[in-house]
């Protein structure tokens, strides 16, 4: 079966890489295919994904129960004077005369060893119902995990993106900083020779200030990126360097839809399960065939006789009335069944249209690219013309700092913009129930369809 297979798989990975938080494997260079490695290895979510999957892998073991004869071996001990209990005893271990008074039969006692014997034969096919809703919690929890997993890794990809994002507006930031601090030594200049107002100084002072907090300010958010990204992982995050290369990306879905969503495949497991249920409901209406053999062996001490027997036959049961209760259970069952229907349908709009959402949002971020790099390219082009009229004298210190603030604006806006096109990209790829890697998703299918 595909789920055991996959529940195998897991169980391996997990098994075959001990010590996850080790420093040996932690990698120095994180790519952007390497934290979702390792976050499915051993982040705390993939962990209970596991554990709900040999939790559901166990339900099916229990299930086949009703398949098997039930094997009994027992012993007792005991001694009485009761008539009833005497006699019996004397008859069981062959010791009966004539002469025998069943009022005082006297005191005997008896060991009594044996072995029983049951099978159930028919019972409405309730077994079978029990085995297939079994199975499908398994479908049920292997969707539940797919649907952690791909959750798992877009969250990864984009706290993984917060950092590649946090780098290039660091250096977006430094370069502003740079370009004010070099006007600022042009301003000083032109105020030691006379040529710029003490007022216009202080403001170009003031404006290196706040580049400078706005460069504090960014390193601060990248190092809370960093924090955020270790602890998706599952890793300490006390003192640990984070380094990225930023070398591959997931792929654009050529044609996305939300028909591979773990979602839909865990409602049809449960859609499933919940037929099996009303299978086994209805199978409380229909008679149960049991076999049964019983062998004794019975010893006595007091009177010293012995003597074995067995016993075997078929129960028959039916029952004829039950007060309504396996009606109620089935309106019951039914009721779920159209509640769950219901519910497919409403979960395939809202899917769609999360699919939907997620092309605009690409769409929206790609022209945002767009913009931003010709904003990018302008207001370099004018803050070079603006540094060349300031250093010769004929521009205002308030049309420099405004040129150099729209430069440095629009490289944060492109550095965002090209960090939400990268995070829309893997949002779409979830919505359409793909994995962030295709490599990683074939040699997975691969796996679960050998033999």
């Amino acid at each position: 079966m595909k789920a055991s297979q996959y529940l195998l798989l897991l169980l391996t990975i997990l098994i075959c890489t001990p010590g996850f938080a080790a420093g040996s494997d932690i990698p120095d260079i994180w790519t952007a295919r390497r934290p979702i490695e390792f976050a499915r290895q051993n982040s705390p979510d993939s962990k209970l994904a596991v554990q709900r999957m040999l939790q559901a892998d166990a339900m099916v073991q229990k299930a086949r129960v009703g398949f098997y004869p039930q094997l009994e071996l027992f012993g007792s001990y005991s001694q009485t004077n009761n008539p009833m209990y005497s006699f019996g005893n004397i008859l069981n271990q062959g010791e009966f005369n004539p002469g025998i008074d069943f009022n005082n039969p006297g005191r005997t006692d008896n060991l009594g060893l044996g072995v029983d014997l049951k099978y159930r034969f028919y019972n409405g096919g309730k077994d079978i119902a029990h085995i297939n809703a079994a199975k499908s919690g398994v479908d049920l929890s292997s969707a539940e995990s797919d649907t952690v997993i791909l959750r798992l890794e877009f969250e990864v990809f984009q706290s993984f993106q917060k950092i590649i994002e946090g780098v290039k507006v660091i250096e977006a930031r430094q370069k502003g900083l740079e370009a004010i601090t070099s006007s600022l030594s042009a301003a000083r200049s032109r105020f030691d020779a006379g040529d710029l107002l003490k007022h216009d100084l202080l403001n170009l002072e003031v404006e290196k200030s706040q580049a400078t907090e706005n460069l504090v300010q960014a390193q601060h958010n990248l190092e809370m990126a960093k924090r955020i990204f270790l602890t998706l992982l599952g890793l300490p995050a006390d003192d640990l360097q984070v380094r990225v290369e930023n070398d591959e990306h997931p792929e654009l879905p050529s044609d996305p839809n939300p028909a591979q969503r773990p979602e839909l495949k865990k409602l049809t497991a449960a859609l499933q399960a919940t037929e099996s249920h009303l299978a086994a409901a209805r199978g409380s209406r229909l008679p149960t065939v049991d076999g049964f053999a019983r062998y004794d062996y019975d010893q006595g001490t007091v009177l010293g006789g012995n003597g074995d027997s067995w016993m075997a036959g078929v129960n028959l049961n039916f029952k004829l009335f039950d007060g309504h209760q396996s009606a109620a259970e089935i309106a019951l069952i039914e009721a779920q069944l159209g509640a769950l229907r219901a519910e497919q349908k409403k979960l395939e709009l809202a899917l769609a249209l999360e699919v939907s959402q997620a092309k605009l949002a690409l769409e929206l971020s790609r022209q945002r690219q767009q913009v931003t790099q010709k904003m990018v390219e302008q207001a370099v082009e004018s803050e070079s013309l603006t540094k060349a009229r300031f250093d010769a004298g004929v521009l205002l210190v308030s049309e420099l700092i405004d040129s150099e603030n729209r430069l440095i604006n629009a490289r944060v806006r492109h550095v965002l913009a090209s960090s939400a096109v990268q995070v829309a990209i893997a949002d779409l790829r979830r919505a359409a129930g793909l994995p962030q890697y295709t490599e990683d998703f074939h040699q997975n299918e691969s796996m679960e369809n050998q033999p």
